[in-house]
């Protein structure tokens, strides 16, 4: 029976090879939804994982996660600089690094931060050191330049017609070791050269003179303060961009991170807790007032839950495709079993029993439909896998792309419904008596 299956998909190899390819194409479609809605769960979820809390001013949770945590350029509202420094003193606290966005070089962000987060997000570095002055930089694994190449940044980016700064230029110190998040695209430079390359330090000690005269002259002419002075210039340290100012520059300036109620303001504040306890303590205690703190894996359930939604849309689309090829091979079964009359006519007068004739015909069916099955599954991961590169090529966020047990049984499901589909012209084969099948 075996030999009479193969002699038949040679003869009719070409029939056959539709058959395959129109399984194989509607099982990939389902196949790379699933693992690839999996893959960007895992590969987020993974990125998050770096981070344990996060705080920012009042506003959007999902985009000071998705600003600060995978780096996606967006403005946000700073906070004042004293919760920096409170945090620093805090006893709950491992360690507290500002960030602070907004410049670029040739594609990458250049993001303003602490030594302690350089040495922390990656466990180490590939080559090179962490930066110990101004002027230098240290880059993610993924970026492609070399150890003591130049950094000129530039304010946003090209395609928006961002201004470079010519005040600063950073010199590459070292390479961190792959993180698997969107930070191994990242230039991390000290934050301090970010507030001096904006003016920032500048122009808050400037503001804070002027204030102090301008409190002193008054004080001298009625004898009170200003406090009506001093909540406009909160209003203008909290919403100020930095773009028209720019401060001075010393590339071989010493870092200094013991951060005081003095500091610029911020966008978000990357925290460490010392304990799970601390951690939802902070997170209670930096929840009211102008500020807003986060666990981003928080955040990320409710994206999860957005995508759960296009999940099922994607997955209704797929299975759709499915039921229209599903109907095209009835169709072309039974146009093949109309022209397959005679040869099975035949084999009945030689005294082949109906049973033989039903096994035949099932057997070779079910057959083409499970290599389409598996093929599919093969073209899906394959087409998954392509696709997390080029995301993670753009992101930098690792999607690992894996099959998992639920997959074994979306495979069983369809190969339950080849048994059934082939069992349709098995069946057309097995009623047919070799009289009329020879007048045919």
């Amino acid at each position: 029976m075996i030999r009479f299956i193969l002699s038949d998909l040679r003869r009719l190899w070409a029939g056959s090879l539709v058959v395959v390819l129109l399984v194989a194409l509607a099982t990939a479609l389902g196949v790379s939804v699933v693992l690839q809605e999996r893959a960007l769960r895992l590969g987020s979820a993974r990125a998050a994982d770096k981070f344990d809390l996060v705080i920012g001013a009042g506003g959007s949770e999902t985009q000071l996660v998705l600003s600060s945590v995978f780096l996606q350029p967006s403005p946000l509202p700073l906070m004042r600089g004293e919760v920096l420094g409170k945090l620093a003193a805090d006893p709950r606290v491992d360690w507290a690094a500002p960030i602070g966005f907004g410049d670029s070089f040739s594609g990458y962000p250049i993001v303003g931060t602490t030594t302690m987060l350089a040495q922390n997000l990656s466990g180490g570095l590939i080559e090179g050191k962490i930066f110990a002055r101004e002027g230098e930089a240290v880059i993610g694994s993924a970026v492609k330049l070399s150890l003591g190449g130049e950094i000129k940044p530039m304010h946003g980016l090209p395609e928006e017609g961002g201004e470079t700064h010519i005040e600063l230029v950073y010199h590459i110190a070292g390479r961190l070791r792959p993180t698997g998040t969107a930070w191994d695209r990242a230039i991390l430079v000290p934050i301090q050269a970010v507030w001096h390359i904006h003016g920032l330090a500048a122009e808050e000690h400037a503001e804070e003179g002027a204030e102090s005269e301008h409190e002193h002259e008054h004080e001298a002419a009625s004898g009170t303060g200003t406090a009506e002075h001093g909540h406009e210039h909160e209003e203008a340290g909290e919403h100020h961009d930095g773009h028209e100012h720019h401060g001075k520059l010393d590339p071989d300036a010493a870092l200094d991170e013991s951060w005081t109620a003095d500091a610029p303001g911020l966008p978000a504040i990357l925290v460490k807790p010392k304990t799970i306890a601390d951690a939802y303590k902070l997170r209670q205690e930096y929840r009211s007032g102008n500020t807003v703190a986060v666990f981003p894996g928080e955040v990320l359930t409710n994206l999860y839950a957005t995508l759960g939604d296009a999940k099922q849309i994607l997955v209704a689309v797929a299975s759709g495709a499915q039921a229209l090829v599903a109907a095209s091979l009835v169709l072309v079964t039974v146009i093949h079993i109309g022209q397959r009359r005679r040869q099975i006519g035949a084999l009945r007068a030689f005294g082949a029993p109906r049973g033989a004739i039903f096994g035949i015909v099932w057997l070779e069916f079910f057959f083409l439909v499970a290599v389409g099955i598996g093929l599919g599954f093969a073209l899906g991961y394959a087409a998954a896998l392509l696709l997390s590169d080029m995301f993670s090529e753009t992101s930098g966020i690792t999607m690992p792309v894996v099959f998992a047990r639920e997959d074994a049984g979306l495979a069983a499901v369809l190969l339950v419904f080849a048994t059934v589909l082939a069992a349709l012209p098995a069946v057309l084969a097995y009623r047919q008596s070799p009289a009329q099948a020879l007048r045919a």
